[in-house]
């Protein structure tokens, strides 16, 4: 059994007695002596097929990462009792005893606020709870919550594409659009867990086609991958102009990028359209936020460098003048973006 110690600690001009059960003061550390008892913090990035689960020291170093499948069967009640489990069997495993992790940090597929109170998770049959609680009475760990786009973001401020910022806008440019916003080095959560939510900020009037979440007109529809192909199918209804992409059954995003970079003329016609709404798009946002980055991801991003310089030319003749400072980058953490966040998270969420 470890021994007690009973230490008087002096924090602005008030005296707190902390209970610990062990006390090691690295040379020339100046930190309060509970920060240095934690060694070790767990970031999970919870999928409707799958959750990343990230091991990591406190200093910030990824020491083993796993899956572990998503069970959402019976309204997703197993899903937390798994984890708990893959976090608990880790810690048995490395004989990491409690008192030395300093939390959890987990992202989810919906609507969380800073309580940690769930607005229910479509993808996982989660409807209205407080996850801080319920993951921590089956861990009792410490548990932070947040939406799984703020996570990545938050990691790709951290360890990725905005490290060394301050605030950044993260954004996932796939099947649809992700966001994420961090300001002052915390995640944007709003009043009601949707801080972020970009992808629904409504763009188009005219539009006649439904979004995914029942508006029309909304950044989604032509700022994300089927967005690229949605202008693509468009423009080649109301044009004449020859060209590959008519010949081909199925159109991906990279067909239009790499033929416009061939000099295709409709091509070119299709990506300086999803440029030029981009640019707007995320001047909008910018004009918001005001951030010093904006890091691009998801599938999209793929196509580099042409992507971000096309974006941010359309960008600049949007934005307010302040925003030429604004830097553009490319996500650099793929799909661990999430476990580096919730570890994140996890870890200032407490303190440190």
């Amino acid at each position: 059994m470890h021994e007690k110690l009973l230490r008087l600690c002096f924090f602005a001009e008030r005296c707190v007695i902390l209970e610990v059960n062990k006390i090691r003061q690295p040379p020339g550390c100046s930190k309060g002596v509970n920060e240095i008892m934690k060694e070790y913090a767990f970031g999970i990035d919870l999928g409707g097929t799958t959750a990343k689960i990230g091991l990591f020291t406190t200093a910030g170093a990824l020491l083993e990462k796993w899956e572990v499948p998503t069970d959402t069967s019976n309204a997703g009640e197993h899903i937390l009792e798994n984890l708990a489990a893959a976090i608990m069997g880790k810690m048995q495993e490395k004989a990491i005893p409690a008192e030395q992790v300093e939390g959890v940090g987990i992202g989810v597929p919906g609507p969380v606020d800073a309580s940690g109170m769930v607005n229910r998770c479509v993808n996982l049959n989660w409807g209205v709870f407080n996850l801080h609680d319920a993951l921590g009475i089956l861990t009792g760990l410490r548990v932070r919550a947040g939406n799984d786009a703020n996570c990545a973001a938050l990691g790709e401020f951290w360890m990725g594409g905005g490290s060394g910022c301050r605030s950044a806008i993260f954004v996932t440019l796939g099947t649809g659009i992700g966001g994420g916003i961090v300001v002052d080095g915390k995640i944007l959560y709003g009043a009601h867990g949707a801080g972020g939510e970009i992808s629904h900020i409504p763009m188009r009037k005219d539009e006649t086609d439904v979004c995914g979440c029942g508006k029309r007109g909304c950044a989604e529809q032509y700022g994300s991958a089927n967005g690229v192909l949605r202008l693509a199918h468009r423009r080649m209804e109301h044009s004449s102009l020859p060209s590959p992409l008519r010949n081909m059954e199925s159109i991906t995003c990279k067909d239009i990028f790499d033929l416009s970079a061939q000099g295709d003329t409709l091509a070119l016609e299709i990506r300086e359209e999803y440029f030029d709404f981009l640019g707007q798009f995320l001047a909008n946002v910018c004009c918001v936020v005001d951030p010093e980055a904006v890091i691009l991801g998801g599938g999209v991003s793929k196509a580099g460098q042409p992507l971000l310089d096309g974006v941010r030319k359309y960008f600049l003749s949007y934005m307010f003048h302040t925003g030429r400072e604004i830097v553009f980058a490319l996500a650099k953490l793929g799909n661990d973006a999430g476990i580096y966040g919730g570890f994140q998270m996890a870890r200032d969420g407490f303190g440190r």
